[in-house]
Parts: C-alpha cells; sequence; structure tokens
C-alpha cells in the first residue's frame, strides 16, 4: 500500500550499531534502573501506538520487533541476549510506531521511561551507545515509511507538499499513495469514503481520517504533543526551535531547569530547510539542517525538555508573574523566564502572480522533498546569500540546470568562498548577475518563467521551479508590541536597548538588561530574531548557550 516518503542513506554497514548488544558489566548498570520481567512465548511485549513504552533488555530468550500494516507485519529485527529496545519515541514521551512480541519464554530488563532518561543522563557509555542506536533506528524507520500514517496527495498540490514537508521535519515515516500515478490510489479512495477533492489526506493508524488538516491537527492526530497541566510553571519556556532555541532548550535542560519548547510550524527553524551546512564547527563533511535540528532536539529531550509542534507563541504577557504565553488554538502556557528564538522567514520575491504558485512551482526551502518534485528538470534559485548557494549547489545534483539569479554584480560580499568556488565548478550551473524575475506562468503548476537583466535584456524560459531565497524579515509580528524593536522588527537586547527607550518601555528594575535580555526583564532573545545578531548557525547556537548563565541570574533575583 503505497510507497515510502523520502529515501534515507542505505544504512546496511551500521547494523551493528542500531542493534548493538549490551556487556554483562553494561546490563548490570543498567539493572540499577529496573526490574526483571517474563513473558510467554508469542506475548506482546508493547503494541503500536502504546505510549511512555519501557526499555527493555533481553537477559535470556529473543524478542522480535514487527510494523503492523492491517492484518500484515513487516519483521524490523529479532532482539537476543543483550540487545535493547526502543527508538525516538522513548525520550520525546510519544507512541510507539512498532510492536514487540516475545519469540521464545523471554526474560528481559524492564525501565520504566522515566528511570531511563535518569540513566542516558547519568551514564555516559550507555547513553551514547542508546543514542546512537534510537537516531539509526528511526532514520531506518523513515526510509522504510513504516510508521503509523499514510498521505494521500498529488504533485500539483501545494497542500500535499507541506504536509509532507512537515511530517519529515518532525521525523515521522509515512506512506505515500500518489492521486495522479499510484495504481492503489482509488482502492483507498474507495476504502476510506475520501473523494479526490479531499486531498491531501492523512490517515493515522489505518482508522482515522484527515481531510486536507491544518499542522495542529495532524500533531494531534499523531500524538505528538505532551499534554500540559494549566497549573504547571516552567522555569523557561523557549518560542521557537531553531538552532538558538535548541541550543537555549540543551544547555538550559541539562542544567536542571524545567524546559519546555513551542514551536509554531516544526524543529529546525529557516537552517532546518538547507541541505547540507558545510562550515559548522565539528562537521568537516557538513550536515544537513535537518540532521543538525534531530541531533540538537534529542539532546534537549534527553535531558527532560519538552517540545510542542505546530502551536506557536501568538501573544506574550510580560506584565504578569509568572509570565504567560498564550499559543495558537487558545492555550496558554507559564513560566518565570522566556526566550524568544522565533527566527526569519525568507521575503517573497515582488512578482504578479508568484503567490498562486506557492508549494506549486515556488519553494522557500530546498531539501529532498522539493528536490524529488523537480526531479531531472531546470529549475532556477533566486538569492545570493549562503542559503541560496547550498541550495543551487544540493539541486544541481539531479537537476538538468540550474539557473541561479542574484540582483548584484557578484556573490563575493553575501556568499562564503567554498560556495562560491562549488558554484563556478560546477557545469550545470548558469549565474546571472543583475537579474530579477519580472513575470511567471501556469495553470495549476508553474510553467513558464521571465526575468530581466539590467541591460533590459529579456529571458523567457519553460521553467515549473524556483527557489526564492532572497534576504529575512524577522518573525515578531505576535510579539503585538510587548517588546521593543529595532526599525526593522528584530528584537532589541542588551546595549541596543537605550536609556531612552528603556524610559518609554518602562523598564522597572534598577539595573540595566543583562546581555540579550529584552526591554521587559526575564524575556530574552536569541537567534536570527535579536537585533544585530551574526545570521549564522553557530553564531545562533552561541547565543542560545550563553543566554542560559543570563537566565540563571535573572531567576536568582
Amino acid at each position: 500500500m503505497g510507497s515510502p516518503g523520502p529515501q534515507y542513506p542505505n544504512l546496511d554497514g551500521r547494523r551493528g550499531q542500531m542493534f548493538p548488544a549490551l556487556t554483562e558489566s553494561q546490563i548490570a548498570r543498567v539493572a540499577a534502573f529496573g526490574t526483571e520481567q517474563d513473558f510467554e512465548d508469542g506475548a506482546i511485549v508493547f503494541e503500536r501506538g502504546d505510549a511512555d513504552v519501557p526499555f527493555y533488555v533481553v537477559l535470556d530468550g529473543q524478542l522480535e520487533i514487527v510494523h503492523p500494516e492491517g492484518t500484515l507485519e513487516h519483521s524490523v529485527t529479532v532482539h537476543d541476549t543483550g540487545q535493547f529496545t526502543g527508538e525516538m519515541p522513548m525520550l520525546f514521551g510519544r507512541s510507539s510506531l512498532v510492536r514487540a512480541r516475545a519469540k521464545s519464554h523471554l526474560r528481559a530488563l524492564r525501565v520504566e521511561p522515566q528511570r531511563f532518561r535518569s540513566l542516558v543522563q547519568t551514564d555516559p557509555e550507555l547513553s551514547e551507545i542508546a543514542m546512537r542506536a534510537f537516531i539509526l533506528r528511526r532514520v531506518a524507520l523513515l526510509s522504510e515509511g513504516w510508521g503509523d500514517a499514510v498521505v494521500i496527495g498529488s504533485r500539483v498540490s501545494a497542500e500535499t507538499l507541506r504536509l509532507q514537508a512537515f511530517l519529515v521535519r518532525n521525523g515521522q515515516p509515512y506512506k505515500y499513495v500518489d492521486l495522479d500515478g499510484d495504481p492503489d490510489v482509488q482502492a483507498m479512495l474507495d476504502q476510506f469514503q475520501v473523494r479526490v477533492e479531499d486531498i491531501p489526506i492523512l490517515i493515522c493508524r489505518g482508522e482515522r481520517v484527515l481531510r486536507h488538516p491544518s499542522e495542529a491537527e495532524v500533531a494531534d492526530c499523531l500524538g505528538l504533543n505532551p499534554t500540559i497541566e494549566p497549573t504547571r510553571v516552567f522555569d523557561v519556556v523557549v518560542c521557537g526551535a531553531g538552532p538558538a532555541g535548541l541550543a537555549a532548550a540543551v544547555y538550559a535542560a541539562s542544567e536542571g531547569l524545567d524546559v519546555m519548547i513551542v514551536e509554531a510550524a516544526s524543529p529546525g527553524g529557516q537552517a532546518g530547510s538547507s541541505s547540507k551546512i558545510e562550515n559548522y564547527l565539528g562537521f568537516p563533511t557538513g550536515i544537513s539542517g535537518q540532521a543538525l535540528a534531530v541531533r540538537a532536539l534529542a539532546q534537549a529531550e534527553k535531558f527532560g525538555a519538552g517540545l510542542s509542534v505546530a502551536q506557536g507563541a501568538v501573544s506574550l504577557r510580560s506584565d504578569e508573574t509568572p509570565l504567560r504565553i498564550e499559543l495558537e488554538g487558545g492555550g496558554a502556557i507559564r513560566a518565570r523566564a522566556a526566550v524568544i528564538a522565533t527566527g526569519i522567514r525568507y521575503r517573497k520575491l515582488d512578482v504578479p502572480e508568484l503567490a498562486r504558485f506557492e508549494g506549486v512551482g515556488v519553494y522557500y526551502s530546498a531539501t529532498f522533498v522539493e528536490a524529488m518534485r523537480c526531479g531531472a528538470e531546470a529549475l532556477v534559485v533566486v538569492g545570493g546569500g549562503n542559503s541560496a548557494g547550498q541550495a543551487a549547489t544540493f539541486l544541481a545534483r539531479s537537476a538538468r540546470h540550474v539557473h541561479m539569479l542574484i540582483r548584484g554584480p557578484d556573490l563575493a560580499e553575501s556568499m562564503s568562498r567554498y560556495l562560491i568556488r562549488r558554484i563556478e565548478d560546477t557545469p550545470n550551473i548558469t549565474l546571472h548577475r543583475r537579474t530579477r524575475i519580472t513575470a511567471v506562468a501556469g495553470s495549476e503548476h508553474l510553467e513558464e518563467v521571465t526575468w530581466c537583466d539590467d541591460a533590459g535584456v529579456e529571458t523567457r524560459r519553460p521553467i515549473r521551479h524556483v527557489f526564492s531565497m532572497i534576504g529575512a524579515t524577522p518573525n515578531t509580528d505576535w510579539l503585538g508590541g510587548s517588546l521593543a524593536l529595532d526599525d526593522n522588527k528584530f528584537v532589541r537586547t542588551g546595549l541596543d536597548l537605550t536609556s531612552e527607550i528603556l524610559e518609554r518601555e518602562r523598564w522597572p528594575l534598577a539595573r540595566s538588561p543583562l546581555m540579550f535580555e529584552t526591554s521587559q526583564p526575564r524575556v530574552f532573545a536569541v537567534g536570527d530574531v535579536r537585533a544585530n545578531s551574526v545570521k549564522r548557525v553557530a553564531a545562533a547556537v552561541g547565543d542560545g548557550s550563553v543566554c542560559v548563565q543570563l537566565i540563571h541570574k535573572v531567576l536568582a533575583e
């Protein structure tokens, strides 16, 4: 039924890391956190859809892991003595995607989720073994599409692309049924009593059917978000799960603070849409923005931070104690301190009819989700920054030709030299200087692009895909005047808050705002959303990590 989502690297050579066997001494350390349990042959140890599943280590016998699909089962692996169960949902508190069954009489060590988190926080060796295995197992499930979701959609549907991107960026495996080419599609439509007009359609666990769902509905259906007690007060609420927000969450949670991250869409921020980041310290071969976000999120949740997706902040009540952050959907969350890390969004090209083709020919991310839609066709990348350079070189691997359009005379002022060299050395990338798009055309999908250079020479091409990366504006509209912003609507912090601004904003304390602290006490801003910040992933991570030391100071006041 259907096909897997985006394909991932072959993991056959890493099965030893995916399914390692613990030594006797390692098992003894695990035993201090758990209890022994026996299961008869054929007994279900845990079921797909179960939440808060314990961590099991096989002591004697065998434990089979399968992925159910209707009346069928796909075998994932069989755990022998010393091997253990689990993958990313064990850290996230989400539902299991697989079923576990005793394949013989089974004796296992059972560790409850909260005790398991204590184990990985205090035993670095076992933490490394488990975390590596969990990440690789999730990648394997993603590659096979072994999840609890089926998407029925179309390649000429912008909403289908939005739904696929949301699932991928939240690490959710899914099967995809294409309305335009899958032979099983009519049977699927009939089985679930849905129509072509309902796409995109999400089917959760073969039971619940969502027609053109919102991201919040998808998150609810798949159980992505934790339940938060209305009376709970967090030490820190981080608004935004880009590199800056995730760094703040990792450092705050690792230092014992009670942390919740609220994200309007998916983890990763703008960096999460990057195909590869090659100048980030410690990754000489580069790392995709999504992989970086997944690892950072796993770190944060290993230390106990919570995450809520598709439920971003819509207002900040800094005049209340504790602070109150109101969320999409009508809920609210309380905190002793807040970190604003809502980042930036790409500006849109000023071209007539452009909005009509967003998601069906015009894109603001360049990941493998979008690349799969482009196939081997020619395409256009607009922009002269690092994001545009990364997109052009990534897409050139599969595209027939990449036309790169920039407004200026060259790339040197806005792009890293290593990317400039790569663009110059890639034969199927053509750089068009002092050039802008003037028109787009098509019916249901983009079909034609016209561009013009500063000499007035106009070019019209039958191109179906445009990637727009032309600078960004801050995501601060939701603040509604509660914090001081600069002329470009970035959040002012620290030394950018003059005495005149503080007087106007009614700063209530005798001390001046700390570095990264905004015009309201206990509210900090980090990363790209902060005025005068360096718009780089490493700088954002630095902001988020340093900010935590300042949070400790204000919480002690």
